[in-house]
């Protein structure tokens, strides 16, 4: 039974903000767990040391002079030097690729020493399509009783929608892989009501056994970490994160010119800012620079606390999905966004989790083609800028509870 001062085992595979945008989610479930009153103590595989105020952290680090670790260097070697990769060999023979058995067994290799009665639950955490924590408890049947394995992601590839979808190279055992982590885990924990659909359409078993616990809200300190471009005193609409060449900048951006072209006066108290990594839409967006110069593109990853702290001070969040029938995901930046009491403009599909949550009557939704529509918003959301920056907020405080820690309690408490 959870205790509200249960002690949970947490393993991640990385916890290094800056390295990935999963490690942020994986930060914040650390201390929602903690400000909830329940004992979290940490074995991470960032292979460096992190460092969190009030928990117990490990790091875990890969073995240097096993089988698996000397077969995978010996890989990178043939790919680095004579241009051969066996990666896509190895993946149909067994399902995974040396480095993944290499990480597996060392996170297996220090847990298997970690006495299962010092805790209530173990959680796993991975990034993208990995799941090398995930594989390393399922080597370790004395824990599955107390397991909690988060899914953040549809599993394998293939299953996700269109059109991020391909077929791995051994995509069978993979999915093997995955129904037994289905089958031996506690629990299965998704953030989105979506995603726990949409993998149960697939695998069976998940009914039953799922909760629905979101991406918490985080908080971070963001005096003094504004970029030089950023400036606070314009009307700045910003999307932050990649695009990941899926999800297409262009009805925003056409949007805005369009914007500028009804209020031409805000061509100097305006900005539209995307901040990320390259995309295949790098050209596109330096192609209209030329013509937009209150388009701002980031030149590379920023830090966490640098886009953090630009979402809590922009005028309007923008968040962009792909164009899909379906997107079943909770991006990690929907907290950061609910937290910053802003107004959200959504660019998705029907079937959303982020509309799901924002609701029906939420009046800043938009589908891909409805560039005309989308312009008048900004155009509202100006005018109302213009006469009162203070009075653009987005004002949910029923999304402030769900993404709280106050909710998460609530659910491993009474949902468990």
């Amino acid at each position: 039974m959870i205790k509200a001062s249960s002690k949970i085992l947490i393993v991640s595979e990385s916890l290094d903000v800056n390295a990935n945008s999963a490690a942020k989610g994986r930060l914040a479930f650390i201390n929602s767990f903690k400000s909830a009153g329940f004992n979290p103590e940490v074995y991470h595989y960032s292979q460096k040391e992190i460092t969190i105020e009030g928990v117990k952290c490990t790091a875990i680090y890969e073995s240097k002079f096993s089988v698996m670790c000397l077969l995978s260097r010996f890989h990178r070697l043939l790919l680095r030097w004579l241009k051969i990769d066996v990666g896509d060999f190895t993946s149909v023979l067994f399902g995974f690729s040396f480095g993944f058995f290499s990480d597996r067994n060392s996170i297996y290799k220090v847990l298997r020493k970690v006495d299962t009665e010092d805790y209530d639950m173990v959680w796993t955490f991975s990034q993208g399509s990995s799941f090398r924590s995930h594989a390393a408890l399922l080597k370790l049947s004395k824990w599955h009783r107390k397991w909690f394995a988060f899914v953040h992601d549809p599993y394998p590839h293939h299953l996700y929608p269109r059109p991020y979808n391909y077929i791995e190279y051994g995509y069978k055992k993979k999915r093997y892989f995955f129904m037994d982590i289905i089958d031996k885990a506690h629990k299965i924990v998704f953030p989105s009501l979506l995603l726990k659909e949409w993998m149960e359409s697939y695998y069976v078993n998940v009914k039953g056994k799922s909760i629905i616990l979101p991406h918490p809200l985080v908080t971070a300190k963001i005096d003094g970490q504004l970029p030089e471009y950023f400036d606070k005193r314009k009307f700045n609409l910003l999307h932050a994160g990649n695009l990941l060449n899926l999800r297409d900048p262009y009805p925003l951006v056409e949007a805005y010119q369009q914007f500028l072209n009804l209020k031409p006066e805000a061509k100097n108290d305006s900005a539209l800012l995307f901040i990320g990594k390259k995309s295949i839409f790098q050209e596109y967006l330096k192609r209209k620079q030329s013509s937009i110069p209150q388009l701002h593109i980031s030149p590379d990853y920023e830090s966490f606390h640098k886009v953090y702290a630009m979402q809590q001070h922009t005028s309007i969040n923008v968040i962009l999905e792909a164009k899909s029938e379906i997107s079943p995901f909770l991006p990690g930046k929907f907290p950061h966004c609910i937290a910053a009491n802003k107004p959200i403009l959504l660019i998705g599909p029907y079937y959303s989790e982020c509309k799901r949550l924002l609701g029906n009557d939420y009046p800043f939704l938009f589908d891909f083609d409805e560039i005309e529509k989308l312009a008048k918003a900004i155009v509202n959301l100006y005018e109302t800028w213009k006469q009162n920056p203070d009075n653009l907020v987005l004002n949910r405080p029923d999304l402030l509870h769900y993404l709280s820690i106050d909710y998460s309690k609530e659910v491993l408490l009474n949902k468990v």
